[in-house]
Order: C-alpha cells, then sequence, then structure tokens
C-alpha cells in the first residue's frame, strides 16, 4: 500500500456499530498506510417499505435527522467535513448517550465550525435525494441485505472490494487494529468469499 491508498466507509450516524468499526479504522490509520473517507448511508431509507417491530420503526424515524444534517453539510462544505461531523455526532450519541435532536445537531456543528442553522435540515427533505444517491453508492456493491458499516477498500492484488462489517466491540487499538485491518483486506479480497458470523453476546462497549 502507498499513503495514497484511500478506503471509503458509509456510515448511519446512530448506528452503534459502525460507530465501533469508524473508530477502529482512524486506529488504522495510525498503523497502516491508508487514508479514511467518509460518506452517508441511511439506515432508514434501507429499511422503507419494509415491516418493522414497532421499537425498531421509531428509531428509524429518529434516524432521518442526523443523516440529513450530516448530507447537508456535505453539501454546503464538501465530504471531507463529514470526519469530523460524525466524531462530533457520534460522541454525543454513542459514549454520550444524548438524546438525538436538534440541540445536539446543533452542538455538533458549532463544535466542527459549520454554520448550526444546518441543524434544521433534519426535519426537511431538501437534500433527500443527494442522500439517496449517497445511500446507492455505497450499497450497490454489497446488496441491500446488510445495514452498516459498509466499507470500499482496494484489496492487496489492487482489484476494489466492497462489504459490510467488520462488526468489533470495543473497537481495537493500534497495532491490534492493523492486524484485524490486515485480515479483513485478506478475507474480503478472497474470491468468492462472502461471510464469516458468529452470534454476538455483547453488546457496543464505547469506552
Amino acid at each position: 500500500m502507498t499513503m495514497s491508498d484511500t478506503l471509503d466507509m458509509w456510515f448511519d450516524p446512530t448506528c452503534p456499530w459502525a460507530w465501533l468499526t469508524s473508530r477502529w479504522l482512524l486506529e488504522v490509520e495510525k498503523v497502516r498506510p491508508v487514508r479514511v473517507d467518509f460518506h452517508v448511508m441511511s439506515l432508514a431509507v434501507l429499511n422503507e417499505g419494509r415491516e418493522l417491530p414497532e421499537r425498531y420503526a421509531q428509531l428509524m424515524e429518529k434516524a432521518w435527522g442526523p443523516v440529513r444534517v450530516c448530507m447537508a453539510a456535505a453539501e454546503k462544505a464538501g465530504e471531507p467535513v463529514l470526519r469530523d461531523l460524525y466524531t462530533a455526532l457520534g460522541t454525543r450519541i454513542h459514549p454520550g448517550g444524548q438524546e438525538i435532536g436538534h440541540d445536539l445537531f446543533v452542538a455538533a456543528l458549532t463544535e466542527v465550525g459549520l454554520d448550526p442553522a444546518l441543524a434544521d435540515a433534519a426535519q426537511s427533505s431538501d437534500y433527500d435525494q443527494q442522500l439517496r444517491e449517497s445511500h446507492e453508492r455505497g450499497m450497490r456493491p454489497v446488496g441491500t441485505d446488510v445495514g452498516t458499516p459498509v466499507i470500499h477498500a482496494t484489496g492487496p492484488d489492487g482489484a476494489p472490494v466492497a462489504f459490510f462489517g467488520p462488526v468489533v466491540t470495543p473497537a481495537p487499538k493500534a497495532e491490534a487494529a492493523g492486524l484485524l485491518y490486515d485480515g479483513v483486506m485478506l478475507v474480503a479480497a478472497t474470491p468468492g468469499f462472502y461471510e464469516i458470523k458468529r452470534t454476538r453476546d455483547q453488546r457496543p462497549a464505547f469506552d
């Protein structure tokens, strides 16, 4: 790999597993020659038209707000702002346990130097077309029977690879993060490889 190699991650700010994967990837940047770029997908879009348990359906209603704010910010200031904005939002939502809503959006936008008025996008459909396009770019190579995180990368042989995951808790740090990255890229780039899975027996750990 060279320092010009880029790994792209699609996230929904409400997903705790995506949050942990993003923290792992930021650790990977420290120990492997890769740069992570962040993009928006939407669990609300993904689940449109599906029969959902009531509690999850309510979560999906709430999930529109953060992705709309992210999309509005990306449209106004460029996608690179998503790296810091995702961190500002996710730190409040996940380890912070704050209620998702206007106050949280304003605080996160202000922290990263963006116009706090972008928080109003949470209640608007003005950026939904761009959101759906970003979502489609992320999900097209992996299908619709997975959620977030989705990662697009370049395999060891130089060919593009895309996959869901990894789902891991807590997020590995330092060289442990690099070793997981090496392994994930190896299996993801193997022709015909689709899945490794086991039952989760831990909740997301943010410490």
